[in-house]
């Protein structure tokens, strides 16, 4: 009998971050140490189909998407297990961890955490209450703002308002002025987003960011430097240096992150004295008041002429591509990518949505 667990290892997904997903799934499979787990690779196809990957090398080539054999998690509590229909048998797993590489839509947002909670598998990262609040642009402002951490001045509007284009836009010139950054709510890697510096501009912003989401955040300018931090563990989470972001582009949209592939990180930025601990700290603040566990990358701008530190976004399930400052940071900070992996994994089994026992109380 093998004393090894079976971990699961889910990516792709119907979100537009789809092949960002792909991409980290193949560095996160690489650090899995095969010795303590047998991998079972699942990838969800856009039509949200869920495959049966066989190797790593079909993650990267996307022949996996050509694969026949269906293998689900099922709901069950009792019994924990993937189903494998490969058309002929069905078969199933014993799960013991899940590792979700999914960036975006029903994947990020709390879908997945929401199945594995009721198979009560546990899971790498954050919960469903956290995963749906840090996804949703929106909600995440309303938090942040509540416990002071400067942010961009936002506006919120839903799609069936810009049915009246002209009094949106009118609302947010009044209220924020140009230029401004145009967000879906629910979209991540930079998906759907623009800058608008004039009217004309907005109209198409707001109609790029409304086939996106139904709901769209419209943000004030913020002219710095953008800085990067990632966070490990759970309440008293570990928080890395600080890195930054030299995008090439007017901003660091997808096409900068992952395509042209002339934008630059530098993963000890050099920043005036005390701003690095700022960050830290912020980072650390928003991480327990959106009540994340595992990991998360938190993103700011030091403000051009204040050196003001203004919080841009969070992500509860960032890239692990060769060019993602997530594993990067941690890899600086002495952290290489397998023992990164190997304490994800660990952290799965000892978050509070799988804990049952009180803490040691001093003062009882």
């Amino acid at each position: 009998m093998s004393d090894k667990k079976n971990l699961v290892l889910l990516f792709g997904g119907q979100s537009s971050e789809h092949e960002v997903s792909c991409v980290s799934a193949a560095t996160v499979a690489r650090g899995v140490d095969t010795e303590k787990y047998d991998l079972l690779l699942i990838g969800i196809t856009k039509e949200g189909r869920w495959l049966k990957t066989n190797t790593v090398e079909e993650i990267v080539s996307g022949e996996w998407k050509h694969n026949t054999v269906r293998a689900v998690l099922l709901p069950d509590a009792q019994l924990k297990s993937v189903l494998i229909d490969d058309g002929h048998e069905l078969t199933m797993v014993h799960v013991d961890v899940v590792f979700p590489v999914l960036h975006g839509l029903y994947g990020e947002d709390g879908c997945v955490q929401g199945l594995l909670e009721l198979a009560q598998i546990p899971y790498v990262g954050c919960g469903v209450l956290s995963s749906a609040a840090t996804m949703d642009k929106a909600t995440t402002k309303a938090i942040v703002e509540r416990i002071g951490v400067a942010q961009a001045k936002y506006l919120i509007f839903r799609r069936e308002e810009l049915a009246d284009l002209d009094k949106v836009c009118g609302q947010i010139e009044t209220v924020l002025g140009y230029p401004v950054f145009v967000k879906p709510s629910n979209a991540g890697s930079s998906c759907g987003i623009s800058k608008a510096s004039d009217r004309g501009g907005l109209k198409k912003a707001l109609h790029i960011a409304a086939e996106n989401d139904f709901k769209i955040v419209v943000e004030e300018a913020i002219v710095g430097r953008e800085l990067e931090t990632a966070a490990l563990g759970g309440w008293d989470a570990r928080v890395s240096g600080v890195g930054e972001i030299l995008a090439t582009a007017e901003f660091y949209d997808y096409d900068a992150k992952y395509l042209d592939g002339t934008s630059r990180t530098v993963l000890s930025a050099e920043l005036p004295e005390g701003k690095a601990d700022e960050i830290r700290e912020a980072a650390k603040k928003i991480y327990r008041a959106l009540d994340c566990d595992g990991l998360s990358r938190v993103d700011f701008f030091l403000e051009n002429g204040t050196n003001r530190v203004i919080f841009n976004e969070i992500n509860t399930i960032p890239g692990f591509t060769s060019i993602s400052m997530y594993p990067k940071l941690w890899e600086t900070a002495g952290i290489p990518l397998r023992e990164l992996v190997e304490r994800l994994i660990e952290s799965a089994a000892v978050t509070p949505h799988f804990q049952k026992e009180l803490p040691e109380m001093v003062n009882e």
